[in-house]
């Protein structure tokens, strides 16, 4: 649906002729203002891409980058550990793919926050923002609507992709958390859902519907054109006409892109690569990040659920989660690399928050925001390096804490993007993209 209030002076004819975009099976907003927006703001940022691999749910720092193996069996829990090719770091067992390939990304083994709630937590990680009060409060635009509004659409190809499952713990949708919030809707992801993996994948904003061929489109917008003009001939033509109009061009030329319908061609891979990914919804949305970054997209998040592990979290780890994630997370590192895309993309591998030390009565760990531990690579950011450390029992940093806004801090900056630059909300209040926090410095190359 078409919002009025992003409409300025637009008439109910102007709305309903850019909602006829449902002719064509699209769900973008008919207003893509990006472009000639962020012209105006004089601002570029890098040539660079961004992809987050959204562990939805949070996942446990010591089952995963951050053993405790000498810790009691109550707190290292059930795995065992292997060395890395960083001397003196230790992964666990399900994950030796990743545990050969340390030297193609960094660890922050040191986040700590105190948002332990769903939703709160992932609009503070993804935001570099606290969230507040439900209800009377501001919700800040993630880290892809930044880039999003910075960027804007270049060629039909839209500047931030959401990948994957949507869905949450307790029924929340993580969408919501990545989502523009006050910047405005025109500047939230294009979703593509979580059927990358299935035969005859096809993306509903970028595939016309069945039975719907390019001649057909063709006629229908042949017919819009035709009803424009008997309906400009009775009325004053307003100066935002023409903007409807080429923002209408820009949806149609999306649909129409062969650049952008080509990206979510995952058949024209070979076997041999689609395999290395992992026959998966996260190992082929992976796989289709990294085309969508070659075809222009400038940020897209790869979701994965099932990362709240409040029971079975070893059962779950090891037969679900862990498997997947090495083999998906090493193939994009490695293709990333042979492709010539290190220094353009930066990867970033994370969740909402750490897991509790001490593991639970259902053989599961709760949420624990006070340790947290991510990964990222690639996009000029050092790599190789681990930074911080947490005591003995994982229960908080004993070095070098790092904030989420220092984490937001070091993203924008690889990104090109100054933290200083305010954004125009929806309630026309200036909001800086960041306040606070500093760009990891152990990471600036």
């Amino acid at each position: 649906m078409i919002d009025l209030r992003y409409v300025p002076g637009a008439s109910r004819r102007q709305v309903l002729r850019v909602g006829s975009l449902g002719l064509f099976g699209l769900n973008l907003p008919g207003l893509l203002r990006a472009e000639d927006e962020n012209r105006s703001k004089g601002k570029e940022a890098k040539q660079r891409s961004c992809i987050l691999l959204w562990l939805s749910g949070g996942i446990s720092q010591l089952d995963s980058f951050d053993p405790k193996p000498d810790a009691p069996i109550e707190i290292r829990g059930e795995f065992k550990t292997i060395p890395t090719t960083t001397p003196g770091i230790h992964f666990v067992e399900h994950l030796p793919k990743l545990s050969r390939m340390t030297k193609q990304f960094s660890l922050i083994r040191s986040m700590t926050h105190n948002q332990g709630t769903h939703g709160l937590a992932d609009q503070l990680v993804t935001s570099g923002y606290a969230p507040t009060p439900s209800g009377v409060g501001v919700r800040y635009p993630s880290h892809g609507s930044v880039v999003s509004w910075v960027t804007g659409y270049r060629d039909g190809v839209p500047p931030y992709v959401y990948v994957g499952d949507i869905s949450g713990p307790d029924g929340f949708r993580k969408r919501d958390a990545l989502n523009a919030g006050v910047l405005g809707a025109q500047y939230n992801p294009l979703e593509i859902g979580d059927k990358a993996n299935d035969a005859g994948f096809r993306v509903r904003d970028v595939t016309p519907p069945k039975g719907v061929d390019a001649e057909r489109m063709g006629s229908r917008l042949a017919m819009l054109e035709k009803l424009d003009r008997w309906q400009r001939s009775g009325e004053a033509r307003l100066p935002v006409l023409k903007e409807v109009d080429s923002y209408y061009e820009k949806a149609f030329s999306l649909v129409t892109s062969p650049r952008v319908k080509k990206a979510f061609q995952l058949e024209e891979e070979s076997a041999k690569l689609r395999d290395a990914y992992g026959r998966t919804m996260f190992g082929q949305s992976c796989l289709l990040a990294r085309r969508l970054v070659e075809a222009g997209v400038r940020y897209v998040t790869v979701g994965m659920p099932g990362w709240d592990t409040h029971t079975d979290n070893f059962r779950d780890m090891k037969n679900k989660l862990l498997p997947v994630l090495d083999m998906a997370y090493s193939a994009l590192l490695q293709d990333t690399h042979d492709r010539g895309l290190v220094d353009s993309t930066l990867i970033v591998c994370m969740g909402e928050f750490g897991r509790t030390p001490k593991i639970n009565a259902e053989a599961g760990r709760d949420h624990w925001p006070a340790t947290q531990v991510f990964a990222l690579g690639g996009g000029g950011v050092k790599t190789g390096v681990v930074v911080g450390a947490t005591n003995e029992r994982s229960e908080y940093p004993t070095e070098r804490p790092v904030s989420v806004q220092d984490f937001s801090a070091t993203v924008y900056r690889s990104l090109g993007i100054s933290p200083d630059l305010s954004y125009p909300s929806t309630d026309n209040r200036p909001t800086k993209v960041l306040a606070g926090g500093e760009a990891i410095s152990e990471l600036i190359s």
